[in-house]
């Protein structure tokens, strides 16, 4: 069946006033004062290393300024769980101490 040429359309055209109520509106950045160096977010800030590093199985857990709070803290830990090999190593003499519990 082939439509007549002057037959209304039942397709509506793009200045319908429904279609534009489903257009989305365009989307724009918010200014950044600094373009040049993006904003860091808070959590992912390098932490400042101290001279006296604290291992536990091999990875760091803490920086410390002297060696006597490392060996305190490696101790507490040692003696919480004896099982994990607790290290101090000093960045400045690159000598490494183990903790014994």
């Amino acid at each position: 069946m082939a439509r007549e040429p002057n037959a209304p359309s039942t397709i509506q055209s793009n200045d319908a006033p429904e279609s534009r109520l489903f257009a989305r509106s365009t989307l724009k950045r918010p200014d950044r004062p600094d373009r040049d160096e993006p904003a860091r977010p808070k959590g992912q800030t390098r932490p400042v290393e101290e001279r006296f590093l604290l291992r536990v199985d091999g990875q760091v857990k803490r920086s410390l300024s002297s060696k006597e709070k490392a060996v305190i803290a490696g101790a507490e830990i040692k003696k919480a769980y004896p099982v994990v090999v607790v290290t101090v190593v000093d960045t400045q003499e690159h000598t490494t101490e183990i903790i014994n519990g």
